[in-house]
């Protein structure tokens, strides 16, 4: 069996080295380290099916260590997997080829999820066994019980994600979720303790997990290893210690074969230690066959699961359908009916509370803000440590780490996660959120707070750029209502977007109406609209986003007593409507040679739509404390100042 599984490990090893050498690019060392591990896992326990990737009950198998990402395309090939041919390998990193640098999410692929961010794939891997719990629960162990397993590196654990991640998953009992710790102590600038000298054990232990020390290059200890965690009571850490460039006489164990080829005449050594008598890219028939029956044999388990599922078929089916309209209609009537000033982050409570009281596949949750963000409703259920009957998460002060785990949530089915912070901790999100956008998932984040609105907690709190920055993320939609209206079609064009993440910009402070008559369609879908004119012909355009729309209103009221009539566009998506039709655009921005935009933030974005000879009323500085209504006054955001200051457009 040592035999046989050391030739197994070395395919990998080959392929790994080989496509890092032709593309003159790569990591070749971790996958040359971690392979005896991996192929113990994949051929004695991980439970998966090349033919139907997306098997539900399947494992989840995360690289989050991604610069090792020749490791995950040699496994998918090996084992036979559609998505990944031997010429995918041979064009490692080129163009068009799915063995990109590092692992990127498609779906049916294998690849379970986008990782290169160190410690993101750990993230994800707790909302993996999460998510497993949640439907373990809501339709039952026999259709539901899986595990997932994680390969990190010493970089992964260095990075604070990681520590958030792995406290929460040791607080709600992950016992389902085991990592595979790559323990090589190489980094690229070299040894580990240049840096971190950790008691790992300790660390982990303190988190709540089982520690598991093991060679990882020792088949039996692996093998041991693995068979210990099928039972645990609590998510493990298996510590393979192991050399990087296993197999490379001169640079195993060093820097050198960290993030570089290992060079032609140093593979050559490499072949002749390991007894690899074969070509470049040339794993032997008779050692694929082996390879593809290890892939082979998921499709029985598989065969046994579905018996199972079409007796719960209506069940399941019933569970993951989501049908929003109804609850969006009523409380879209409910809003005309009680048409009152409201804070934006209440006014998405509301719609929450009627979304969830119908609807099991959307989970909730904040960063300890549950109050503030108002995502937490009466008709939530919390999900804790050996309950996970529930559909709301007390994610504690970890934003990034919620927003990883949202990831995580998203990628395993077709839960809809959401999860609520303040704007200005966006931040700590913006990794997560970049890559929910780079791989298509639903998830969605309630980020309250969002100006200077917030008042008295001063410029540590109050957002002057993250709109901005947020918007230039390509696939994102930031969406800033204006009252209770446009907060609910913000939610439901929010829930529509299956391949899209969303960000909805709320209030603290109250906002008014400013739309008061029903409409079954949703304007806000448009990023853009028309939402007052005082006069049909027209001077001015005035475009304006969340609680700055009334003062756009009052802005366009007061011109219009000095004869200057104008339009107010409110903008409650400008991803939106960077979409819509030339003619459609033209519509809004084109009626007017002279443009004002208002928004109490970072004005760079909004220069595109006001052009050279426009105005934009914002913010460029950091904000100040004192009550809300002063700091908008300091800053000159108020009908009368922008009113004077527009008169001279046409003074001009």
């Amino acid at each position: 069996m040592k035999k046989i599984n050391k030739t197994l490990s070395n395919s990998i090893r080959a392929l790994s080295m080989d496509a890092v050498q032709k593309a003159n690019s790569g990591h070749p060392g971790m996958p040359m380290g971690m392979a005896d591990v991996s192929t113990i896992l994949f051929k004695y326990f991980l439970r998966f099916n090349p033919k139907n990737p997306s098997w539900l009950n399947r494992d989840r198998f995360v690289l989050s260590a991604g610069h090792g990402s020749m490791l995950l395309y040699s496994l998918l090939y090996l084992t036979g997997y559609k998505s990944v041919k031997l010429r995918d390998i041979k064009n490692f990193r080129q163009l068009n080829s799915i063995c990109a640098g590092h692992p990127e999410y498609f779906k049916n692929s294998g690849i379970e999820t986008t990782t290169g961010p160190l410690g993101q794939g750990i993230s994800n891997a707790v909302g993996f066994a999460l998510a497993e719990e949640i439907l373990k629960k809501k339709l039952g162990k026999d259709i539901i019980n899986h595990k997932t397993y994680v390969i990190a590196g010493d970089g992964c654990l260095m990075e604070g994600i990681s520590h958030e991640s792995m406290s929460l998953a040791g607080h709600l009992k992950l016992k389902n979720l085991i990592m595979l710790f790559d323990n090589n102590s190489i980094s690229i600038d070299g040894s580990t303790s240049l840096a971190v000298s950790d008691n790992f054990r300790k660390r982990f232990e303190s988190y709540g997990w089982d520690y598991i020390n093991i060679n990882g290059h020792n088949g039996n200890e692996i093998f041991k290893a693995l068979k210990k965690v099928q039972t645990a009571k609590k998510p493990t850490v298996i510590s393979c210690k192991t050399t990087i460039g296993y197999g490379s006489p001169n640079k195993s164990g060093k820097a050198s074969s960290h993030g570089s080829p290992l060079g032609n005449n140093e593979i050559e050594l490499v072949r002749k230690k390991l007894n690899w008598n074969y070509k470049p890219f040339q794993i032997p028939k008779e050692l694929l066959k082996v390879w593809r029956e290890i892939g082979k044999k998921g499709a029985k388990i598989e065969y046994e699961w579905k018996k199972k599922y079409k007796k719960k078929k209506n069940k399941i089916d019933n569970y993951f359908k989501n049908n929003f309209t109804k609850s969006i209609l009523k409380e879209k009537k409910t809003a005309i009916k009680n048409n009152k000033s409201l804070a934006s982050r209440k006014s998405s409570e509301t719609i929450i509370s009627s979304l969830v009281k119908d609807n099991y596949t959307l989970i909730g949750g904040s960063a300890d803000l549950a109050g503030s963000n108002n995502t937490k409703t009466i008709n939530h259920k919390i999900l804790k440590p050996g309950n996970f009957d529930g559909n709301y998460i007390h994610y504690g002060v970890r934003e990034h780490a919620m927003c990883g785990v949202m990831n995580g949530l998203a990628l395993h089915s077709k839960l809809i996660p959401y999860g609520g912070t303040f704007l200005i901790f966006s931040d700590y999100c913006k990794p997560s959120i970049r890559l929910a956008a780079m791989m298509g998932q639903q998830v969605i984040y309630v980020m309250t707070h969002d100006s200077i609105g917030l008042g008295e907690d001063g410029p540590t709190h109050q957002p002057i750029e993250q709109l901005s920055g947020l918007r230039a993320i390509p696939n994102l939609n930031v969406f800033r209502p204006a009252d209770r209206l446009e907060t609910i079609e913000c939610w439901e064009y929010a829930l529509k977007s299956k391949k899209t993440p969303s960000i909805l910009s709320l209030t603290r402070q109250n906002l008014p109406p400013v739309r008061s008559k029903f409409s079954s369609s949703n304007k806000c879908s448009f990023g853009a609209y028309e939402i007052l004119r005082t006069k049909k012909k027209i001077n001015l355009t005035i475009l304006a986003s969340g609680s700055e729309v009334d003062l756009a209103i009052q802005t366009s009221y007061k011109l219009a007593k000095d004869k200057i009539h104008s339009k107010v566009i409110s903008v409650p998506c400008m991803d939106l409507f960077n979409l819509q039709s030339n003619s459609y655009k033209k519509k809004i921005l084109d009626e007017t040679k002279l443009k004002i935009s208002i928004e109490a933030g970072s004005t760079d974005c909004w220069k595109k739509f006001v052009g050279k000879n426009g105005l934009t009323f914002g913010i460029n500085s950091f904000g100040i404390s004192a009550p809300y209504k002063d700091i908008f006054r300091h800053f000159g955001l108020i009908s009368s100042k922008i009113a004077n200051k527009s008169k001279k457009l046409f003074r001009n």
